[in-house]
């Protein structure tokens, strides 16, 4: 059975708490002071804590310092001051929630059962980790390495909770993938996970696409439309890249999250949305906040649970892993049974990945397009340490010809032959890298340096 911890200094309100938590299958302990709950605390390791932030003997922040980084314990911050201020800083500091005096019993209830889920969650999830691991994968995401461990062993903890989670890391480092996994193994995973990239869509288009509008309240809107937040309600919103996202549009974000209401674009009734949300972005939050692309308050609230995903080269033991996968997901969608040589793994491993694993999955798509049964260094491109096949390189067409002194570096007559090519073909790249046998991207950084020298 599941217990909690209520600590509140007025009698009655916590007498009342006691009873409510009770009636919905909780164990309780009870404290007016925040020694008396320090105590408890260490003695029962509760599933909840609901804590008044004001107490005679000091703050529930000063709980929060003290216990709230407990990954087993859900802390609930109570105070009669609705500020947003108060709110932020007990969220910075590691609450999950908070509720507001007069306590809705409503929510509080279903605060209750989601804790009660929760727990029957973290026990599934542990099954599933250690039967996984082996296998070298977590959900839908791939690699056995100990930095990808350790962010298994993260997104098992949060997944079972409501708690909101940003997760950092470069681009192509599977950030969508790991939002996929909290919600897979979370018990909103029935409901809908909706992303949404706020670098993709227009800035006219988003606080539509997100809050939803009325029918008539803008040029263009025919019929009513319901936004992101109502469409997965129940379930998991992932909203990728949110440094993107306009800052004035943040407050209402910000809003939508502290009330769990919205109010659509021409309307003027509120709707109630039950959504736990997810970011992500590739810049670093705190470098954004200071640049003036992300409200403080909003980072804070977003950042609950932080989760950074490391590039490839940080986990090398992945990538044959990772290659194999990928390998056998073509092989399946194409009913061939191609395979890749170690030579071509060696090259790959050598590679620094600064696209990541998005960068690896085009790469072995390319070579696997290219290969017949057998992906070979040929197949690779030259960026990644492909090796140019000389008997299928074109051969040089008739027509003027480039004469280089004896004594010519060889970048100086590279230099000749490219500009040289290119000028026969009218300036066309795609033809020219075809003829020299290179990829269209090194001629393009060919060319790019000439114009800097």
């Amino acid at each position: 059975m599941p217990h909690a911890l209520v600590v509140e200094d007025d009698l009655n309100s916590l007498t009342a708490l006691a009873e409510v938590v009770e009636l919905e299958g909780f164990t309780t302990a009870t404290a007016s002071t925040l020694a008396a709950a320090r105590e408890l605390f260490a003695e029962h390791l509760p599933d909840l804590v609901l804590i008044d932030l004001m107490l005679p003997d000091g703050s529930g922040i000063d709980f929060l310092k003290d216990t709230g980084s407990s990954p087993a314990t859900e802390v609930v911050v109570i105070t009669g001051h609705a500020s947003v201020d108060t709110a932020v800083q007990a969220l910075r500091t590691g609450a999950a929630d908070y509720l507001t005096k007069p306590v809705d019993i409503a929510r509080l209830r279903t605060i209750l059962t989601n804790v009660k889920r929760t727990r029957e969650l973290k026990d599934e999830i542990e099954l599933l980790r250690d039967e996984l691991r082996g296998l070298g994968r977590f959900g839908p995401m791939i690699g056995a390495s100990e930095p990808m461990g350790k962010v298994y062993d993260l997104i098992s903890r949060v997944a079972p909770t409501d708690a909101t989670v940003l997760i950092t890391g470069e681009s192509g480092t599977g950030k969508e993938l790991a939002a996929q996994t909290v919600h897979q193994l979370s018990r909103r995973r029935k409901a809908p996970f909706l992303p949404i990239n706020c670098g993709a869509v227009s800035p006219n288009l988003i606080e539509s696409e997100l809050f939803g509008h009325e029918r008539g309240s803008f040029t263009g809107a025919e019929r009513t439309h319901k936004g992101v937040f109502e469409r997965a309600s129940g379930g998991t919103l992932f909203l990728d890249e949110i440094t993107e996202m306009a800052v004035e549009l943040q407050v209402k974000l910000l809003r939508v999250l502290e009330t769990g209401t919205l109010v659509r674009i021409g309307g003027e009734r509120p709707i109630e949305v039950d959504v736990r949300m997810i970011a992500a972005t590739n810049r670093v939050p705190e470098d954004a906040v200071r640049d003036g692309k992300l409200r403080e308050d909003l980072l804070y609230r977003l950042k609950v649970f932080p989760l950074m995903l490391p590039p490839l080269r940080e986990r090398p033991g992945d990538l044959e892993l990772l290659v194999n996968h990928f390998l056998q997901e073509l092989n399946k969608a194409q009913e061939t049974g191609k395979q890749i040589s170690a030579a071509t793994l060696d090259r790959l491993r050598k590679h620094r990945w600064p696209g990541n694993v998005r960068e690896l999955k085009n790469t072995v798509h390319r070579a696997f397009i290219l290969a017949d049964s057998e992906i070979t260094p040929e197949c690779l491109p030259e960026e990644v340490g492909g090796i140019a096949p000389y008997p299928s390189t074109p051969a040089a067409p008739a027509g003027p010809s480039v004469h280089v002194p004896v004594g010519t570096s060889a970048a100086e007559a590279e230099r000749q032959l490219i500009m040289k090519t290119l000028s026969h073909y009218d300036g066309d790249k795609q033809k020219t890298a075809e003829v020299l046998g290179i990829s269209v991207k090194t001629l393009y950084n060919r060319l790019n340096a000439y114009k800097q020298e």
